[in-house]
């Protein structure tokens, strides 16, 4: 393995295996299977990896078309030799932000009430370039309060045209407070370096702007939207600017970024 991504997978050890003092394998029946299909839309793959050694419990079958190997023989050092190599600090920075969320800034019974994601570029076995959207859901915690198991998704979100950042998001999945678009330059949580709070960009947008976004997420410029919803040019430019404006985005590419993290985009639209 690359040693700067076997920096990745010390420092997951130093943080995580390192308190897991005894393997407990997960319970995966069938119902589970389907349930976790059902939050990988689209073009996908997922799996539950064990913190205890990072070995994959469960991994689906639709990662072969990511990876060309069959499900069976897939390890975690395969799924990260996909990443490209500019991505590496980025996911090194990214990992240690999201440790130090769950392990020193959350209370213990709160740990299984967040997820986090945040996009990144791969490679897949045919050498094409994907923007991937990754979820991690813990699925267990132990007594110290580290997530054990955890369950990581992955979609393919390139039709959406958005680059990937260098940000982790930070989703309350029982409508507690949120921490959206985390800076991770300095390797650590700080809830000041995000945009924290209940209210999201959800909220925030009128039900029309949500339409014009997620075309604007398809690709579809002002005029394409103007006819798709029978309004005028310039009122879509007028939406536009506002949206931009609520958002604090600057252009597209950002404000569709920041849609996703935010749910307002499915990573499975197409």
């Amino acid at each position: 393995m690359d040693k700067d991504l076997k920096k990745i997978t010390d420092y997951w050890k130093e943080i995580y295996s390192s308190r897991v003092k005894e393997y407990r394998p997960f319970e995966i029946s069938q119902d589970f299977k389907k349930y976790a299909s059902m939050f990988a839309p689209g073009n996908s793959y997922f799996y539950i990896v064990n913190t205890h050694d990072f070995e994959l419990e469960y991994i689906s079958e639709s990662v072969k078309e990511f990876v060309g190997m069959d499900a069976s023989k897939v390890e975690l050092k395969d799924l990260l030799e996909t990443l490209l190599p500019e991505e590496i600090q980025h996911i090194y920075l990214k990992g240690k932000v999201i440790s130090d969320f769950y392990t020193s800034f959350l209370d213990e019974e709160e740990v299984l009430s967040y997820k986090n994601m945040y996009s990144y570029r791969m490679k897949d076995h045919t050498g094409q370039v994907r923007t991937m959207l990754y979820q991690a859901i813990p699925l267990s915690v132990l007594e110290n309060g580290m997530p054990e198991h955890v369950l990581c998704i992955q979609t393919d979100v390139s039709h959406l045209k958005v680059t990937s950042t260098s940000a982790v998001s930070f989703i309350n999945m029982d409508d507690g407070k949120c921490y959206f678009n985390v800076e991770t330059s300095k390797g650590e949580f700080d809830p000041e370096a995000c945009e924290g709070g209940k209210k999201d960009l959800s909220e925030l947008f009128s039900e029309r702007e949500k339409q014009i976004v997620i075309r604007l997420s398809r690709g579809l410029n002002a005029g394409q939207i103007a006819k798709d919803l029978n309004l005028s040019h310039h009122t879509i430019k007028t939406h536009r600017r506002n949206i931009l404006q609520k958002s604090g985005c600057t252009n597209t590419t950002e404000l569709v970024a920041k849609c996703l993290t935010n749910g307002i985009i499915s990573p499975s639209l197409n």
